[in-house]
């Protein structure tokens, strides 16, 4: 065998040139439409048919199969995508992933590559280095250095497979088999992390002469098994969720790898002989596509009884925390971070509103309890145990919240976060304030005395119309550009209160301390107060303080 002239660094200079191209121009996808294909995602993956489309349709135009991923997790802990249709996106980034293929094997192998990348780079560096200030004229530019990169990385990589193709004699290696070959590309794959450049390799190689056409669709299902890899790496010490959508992701690749495997020769003859292709590049691009095709065929009709199964696979890897939605939500996705987030802080409010309530009614028994036997029965145990619950959330929160602020946000995303984060605070406020006065309620409610009766009564049906108004608001899908005036109407409940109560006064000699009623009547119109603030700040969203009554 003739000497070997290989240059390696060439060859590995390429390699890292192509996978930072790849890079480029996800990111630049990214900055450009990455909120336009989160939507796309969100609004248009009601079904796993659906999820199919969209996954490939969004994965062709990101290049990118894990960003994919990313954000398919991030709807799925948000609770806006179900386990079964993100399946179904998983598949169809599968069968997305293989455009880079198909723009590789149709342009950087008929032209002059080296040639074709030059314009790229030098349109795209002078757009990206003189629009600094212009976000899309600069991203454009990204996009431009991207492709070229690719393509020069590409040539690299090619020319030096080609020098090495005539000094190497390939024929000790069919010995081995195709087994030998898949695995070489399941190593590849695995190693670089990027199925995409594992197939450019292959092509390369293809191109050259080194392998046949048998030996490179077996490398390419190698490569097709090897970038469940990533996706399983990345779900190491992740949510039950995430390692759910890894096996499956491996299951299908795997299976559907395997069962084409068996059949390769087959496969091959019938996919020429059908699309009646000659060009052996052309052939295995269109094979990895078959591949991927197939795969959503086998698993499509039986999505639904995945899910079941993935259900009960990996419970003891369930986030942990009070909080349903954030802790299953990274905050790398901001625009779906702040969906959880709002999510979460929604359950907050109806927590904070049960607390109210429940600290009001606790006393509603039957009529012959009303003895120390209910003091004694009755303690505002339970009770503190709720307020916990909605610190500890609260905590949970502001520690999301301090990695979400982080990222990068524009300023509609840096608004939201901060009103939701106001709304946090003062619907806290709320249960605070009625938390501070609890026993002083339970002391009213063990009273006969008219006056103090009355009074309870008159808080508990005040507070029960004010949270029902509260509620209305809420569900308003048309939000009024005039915010209400609660805080005064407030301020307006609590004179009648205390003109009542010393008005009363003057008649009735009350054991019952005037001071424990009338801080009583302050804590419930300030948790009022604090409660209608919070409503305003998420409805609004609302970046300024809302003046309460001291």
């Amino acid at each position: 065998m003739d000497q070997i002239d290989f240059d390696f660094w060439k060859f590995f200079a390429g390699i890292g040139i192509f996978l930072w191209g790849i890079f480029q121009l996800e990111n630049a996808i990214k900055e450009l439409g990455g909120n336009s294909f989160r939507q796309l995602l969100h609004r248009f993956t009601d079904a796993p048919w659906k999820g199919i489309l969209i996954g490939t349709l969004v994965t062709a135009l990101l290049q990118s199969s894990s960003l994919v991923t990313l954000m398919v997790l991030a709807f799925l802990g948000a609770g806006v995508l179900n386990l079964k249709n993100a399946l179904g996106v998983v598949l169809g980034a599968n069968l997305g992933t293989t455009a880079t293929a198909w723009i590789v094997a149709t342009l950087g192998f008929k032209l002059s590559v080296e040639a074709f990348s030059f314009p790229f780079l030098g349109i795209g560096s002078l757009m990206f280095l003189f629009f600094k200030d212009r976000p899309y004229l600069k991203n454009f530019g990204a996009i431009s250095i991207g492709f070229g990169l690719l393509f020069l990385g590409l040539d690299f990589m090619k020319t030096s497979i080609e020098e090495i193709a005539d000094g190497m004699d390939m024929e000790k290696f069919q010995g081995y088999g195709s087994w030998f070959y898949l695995i070489a590309g399941l190593v590849i794959t695995a190693v670089m992390q990027s199925s995409s450049a594992a197939i450019v390799i292959v092509l390369s190689t293809m191109n050259a002469g080194m392998i046949g056409l048998t030996e490179g669709a077996a490398m390419v299902i190698g490569a097709n098994i090897g970038t469940t890899v990533t996706l399983g790496i990345g779900s190491l010490g992740g949510t039950a969720d995430k390692k759910r959508l890894a096996f499956a992701h491996f299951l299908f690749n795997v299976v559907t790898g395997l069962l084409i495997f068996l059949f390769l020769d087959w496969v091959i003859d019938f996919t020429m002989k059908v699309f009646e292709i000659h060009d052996p590049l052309m052939e295995l691009v269109l094979f990895n596509t078959f591949l991927n095709a197939v795969g959503i065929i086998l698993f499509y009709p039986f999505i639904t009884q995945l899910e079941r199964v993935l259900k009960m696979l990996f419970k003891k890897d369930e986030p942990q925390g009070l909080s349903k939605f954030i802790k299953n939500v990274s905050p790398k996705l901001p625009s779906v971070a702040l969906e959880a987030l709002e999510k979460e802080i929604l359950l907050a409010y109806d927590s904070t509103v049960n607390f109210i309530m429940n600290v009001l009614e606790n006393g509603e028994l039957e009529e012959n309890n009303k003895s120390i036997w209910r003091k004694i029965l009755y303690q505002p145990v339970n009770l503190l145990e709720e307020y916990g619950r909605i610190k500890k959330l609260e905590d949970e929160i502001t520690k999301y919240h301090i990695f979400l602020q982080e990222e990068f946000l524009n300023e509609k995303e840096a608004q939201k976060l901060t009103s939701l984060m106001l709304s946090l605070r003062t619907m806290v406020f709320a249960a605070k304030d009625i938390k501070d006065v609890m026993h002083n309620i339970r002391d009213m409610e063990g009273e006969e005395d008219r006056l103090v009766v009355d009074l309870h009564g008159a808080i508990k049906t005040y507070v029960t119309a004010f949270l029902e108004k509260m509620d209305e608001y809420k569900a308003l899908e048309v939000i009024p550009e005039k915010e209400p005036d609660w805080i005064n109407e407030n301020a307006k409940q609590y004179k009648i209160w205390i003109s009542e109560l010393y008005e009363d006064l003057k008649s009735n000699n009350l054991e019952f301390p005037i001071s424990t009623l009338t801080n009583v009547i302050k804590q419930v119109i300030s948790s009022m107060d604090n409660l209608g603030s919070s409503v305003i700040h998420w409805k609004h969203q609302k970046k300024e303080v809302i003046d309460v009554m001291p």
